[in-house]
């Protein structure tokens, strides 16, 4: 588990963990970043309380790097990524174990439930779980069990992990997406499983949301310029939809029915928000709209504004490190 700043959840989802009800060890390894907030408090404080909770210094904070070093202290023969603000569903490490021996594949993953605590977290777990949202994912919306281009977490053999050489450390944000592709270029099969559900809590307000989707939408244009012909429709949607919006917009000042553009894509997530929020408090379907707005606008922002150029080749793998 990379961990920075998740003092508000990391209790619940190391629990949620150690729960878990599988015929093997377990333990729980925790790589900690420079949070600005209680969490190595509470980290220090449950690995007092239960010594299968390992510490581990993540000093660059970045997610990457963190997991790296947690699976380079991993004991195991199979590693389950989890996020301090992920909770795992009970029978989810024991459902992941009989996907891996049944399927024989690599990693093993299956549903993000993104479920909110507050009105504003309800409204991007609504937009989340929809296609309006992010389009046909299944990780985040569900489906038939079969291969996938990725899994959300994932559920590892470690024998793949060393052979792919772990997380590129290169890719701030999209390393699962990135690393999925070394392995199905590899050879390795990625398997969907819809039984696998893990609770997500989303950013809580409008600025972290946007934050979040943009460099979502910077970082999958990296992974797009790395790996050619990686990008799909889906991905080219919420740029298109920025520059379509923006065009509109200014060319209105000129010519007025170009105003229909902006027009017509604030309709369309408005009586699309509507929708899809059906049954909701009346607060949570007010900020719908404006959540997918945020949701599509940064994403294409940020893969439009992208400037990120990587340098250096994959990193060392695990084992390679542990030899060292």
């Amino acid at each position: 588990m990379p961990i920075l700043d998740e003092e508000r959840y990391l209790a619940e989802s190391v629990r949620a963990a150690l729960a878990q009800d599988v015929p093997c060890p377990i333990e729980v390894i925790l790589a900690l970043g420079p949070s600005g907030d209680r969490t190595e408090d509470v980290a220090r404080e449950l690995s007092a309380a239960d010594p299968r909770v390992k510490l581990v210094d993540n000093p660059s904070g970045r997610t990457p790097d963190g997991l790296n070093a947690a699976i380079t202290a991993a004991s195991y023969d199979v590693v389950a990524r989890v996020d301090g603000h992920g909770i795992l569903s009970p029978g989810y490490l024991a459902t992941a174990l009989g996907a891996l021996a049944e399927t024989e594949a690599a990693n093993v993953g299956g549903i993000m439930d993104a479920q909110g605590t507050t009105d504003f977290e309800c409204a991007v777990a609504i937009a989340m779980k929809s296609k309006l949202g992010v389009g046909g994912v299944r990780f985040k919306q569900g489906g038939a069990a079969g291969p996938a281009d990725t899994v959300y977490l994932g559920v590892f053999r470690r024998s793949w992990l060393d052979k792919v050489g772990g997380y590129d450390q290169r890719f701030s944000r999209a390393q699962d997406w990135e690393m999925n592709y070394r392995i199905r270029s590899a050879g390795g099969l990625v398997w969907f499983t819809p039984q696998l559900q893990v609770t997500y809590r989303p950013r809580g307000s409008f600025r972290a949301l946007a934050r979040q989707y943009r460099q979502y939408g910077q970082w999958r244009r990296v992974v797009a310029r790395q790996h050619k012909g990686s990008m799909n429709a889906r991905y080219l949607a919420p740029p298109v939809a920025l520059v379509t919006i923006a065009a509109g917009a200014a060319g209105g000042l000129v010519w007025r029915p170009l105003w229909v553009l902006p027009a017509g894509y604030a309709a369309a997530i408005t009586v699309g928000g509507a929708a899809i929020s059906r049954g909701s408090a009346p607060r949570v379907r007010a900020l719908v709209p404006p959540v997918l707005a945020t949701m599509h606008l940064s994403w294409g922002w940020g893969f439009l504004t992208s400037r990120i150029r990587l340098t250096g080749d994959v990193q060392q793998t695990s084992r390679d490190r542990r030899v060292a």
